[in-house]
C-alpha cells in the first residue's frame, strides 16, 4: 500500500477542474462520472470546479483558469487525445495518458496491431466496409463481436454468427462511428484489470446471462455477477497481470487505465481492449477493484492526482 500524503497532494494540486459530459455517445455516463468525481473532491477539499465540455471549452477553462484538468469524458473527443492536444497547447496539465497513447488505446485496430506486432495475445479481427464478403468473415471466424473501431461502454456492439446478420450490425455499428471491425468472438470469462502506473488493481470478473457484458449489462441489471478479486489459479493471475501491464506500457499510457480481457475455455487469455479513462459511476470496476485493494475511492482520486504533480 502507497503512503498517500493528503494534505500535500491538495496543496499541491493547486485549482482542479473536472471536464465531463462532452458529445460523445457516451456522455451520460460521463456526466455521472465526472459528478461523482466532483463531489469526492470537494469532500476531500480540493479546490475544484466542474466543466460540462461544450464548444465553449476554450472560452470556459480561460475563465476558469485551472492549475490542473481532471479528464472524465469517454468516448471520442474526450478519450481519443482531443482534449488532451487541446489542453497541452491551452498549458494546462492533466490526468492520465497523453495525446498519443490515448488515440491508440481508443482506436481498437491501431491497439491490436501493435500488441500482436510485440508478441501479445490480442483477438483476431478484420475491417468491415461495404466490399466485405460477409460469408467469408463467418467462415473464418464462426463467430464474430461487430463493434465500432473507436468507442466504448459496449455500445454498437452485437455477436453474430450468419453472414445476413453480419451486414446488418455493420450498418448499425456505423451509426457509432465510421470505421466498424468483427473480431472473433472468444466464448469464456471475462475480465477487467485496473492499471495506475506500476500498481496493478485485483482483476475483476464478470458474469452475466446475456451474450455479451454490453451496455445494459454494465448500467442497468441488478442480476449481472461481478467478482472481486477474480477467482484464479497463482500461474493464471501472473498470466494475467503481465498481459495488462504490457498491454498498458506497450501504448505508453500513464495514470489511471483499465485491461479488458477474455480467456477461452482453454486457459488462454486475449486482449480485447485499454480505456484510458475508465467510468468512476456507482457500476465501475476500478473503484470496486481499489477498495478490494485498501483504496477508498478518494484516496484512489488522490492517487491520480499525485501521479500529474510527479510527471510535472
Amino acid at each position: 500500500m502507497r503512503t498517500i500524503n493528503k494534505e500535500k497532494i491538495i496543496a499541491n494540486c493547486g485549482h482542479v477542474v473536472v471536464l465531463k459530459g462532452g458529445d460523445s455517445a457516451e456522455r451520460e455516463i460521463s456526466l455521472l462520472s465526472g459528478e461523482a468525481v466532483y463531489q469526492e473532491l470537494l469532500g476531500l477539499g480540493v479546490n475544484v470546479s466542474v466543466l460540462d465540455v461544450s464548444d465553449t471549452v476554450v472560452a470556459d477553462l480561460e475563465n476558469l483558469k485551472p492549475d490542473l484538468a481532471l479528464i472524465m469524458l469517454h468516448g471520442p473527443g474526450g478519450e481519443d487525445g482531443t482534449i488532451q492536444g487541446l489542453l497541452e497547447f491551452m498549458k494546462i496539465p492533466y490526468t492520465g495518458s497523453g495525446v498519443l497513447a490515448s488515440a491508440l488505446a481508443m482506436d481498437k485496430v491501431k491497439s491490436k496491431l501493435i500488441w500482436q506486432r510485440l508478441g501479445l495475445n490480442a483477438t483476431d479481427f478484420v475491417m468491415l466496409s461495404e466490399a466485405t464478403d460477409w460469408q467469408t468473415v463467418i467462415d473464418d471466424f464462426e463467430v464474430a463481436v461487430v463493434k465500432p473501431v473507436n468507442g466504448g461502454s459496449s455500445l454498437g456492439i452485437a455477436i453474430v454468427k450468419d453472414a445476413a446478420s453480419l451486414q446488418k450490425q455493420f450498418e448499425m455499428a456505423g451509426g457509432f462511428d465510421s470505421k466498424v471491425m468483427a473480431e472473433k468472438c472468444i466464448i469464456g470469462r471475462e475480465f477487467t484489470v485496473g492499471v495506475i502506473d506500476d500498481l496493478l488493481l485485483p482483476p475483476v470478473e464478470m458474469r452475466t446471462s446475456r451474450e455479451f457484458y454490453d451496455f445494459d449489462a454494465k448500467y442497468a441489471d441488478s442480476d449481472v455477477e461481478v467478482i472481486c478479486p477474480a477467482q484464479l489459479s497463482e500461474k493464471e493471475q501472473i498470466e494475467l497481470n503481465e498481459l495488462a501491464r504490457a498491454a498498458y506500457s506497450s501504448l505508453g499510457c500513464e495514470g489511471l487505465a483499465r485491461v479488458d480481457v477474455m480467456q477461452d475455455h482453454g486457459g488462454a487469455f486475449y486482449l480485447l481492449e485499454l480505456n484510458t479513462i475508465p467510468g468512476m459511476t456507482d457500476h465501475s470496476f476500478v473503484p470496486l477493484a481499489a477498495k478490494q485493494a485498501g483504496i477508498n475511492f478518494g484516496d484512489l482520486l488522490l492517487i491520480v492526482l499525485e501521479l500529474e504533480q510527479a510527471a510535472n
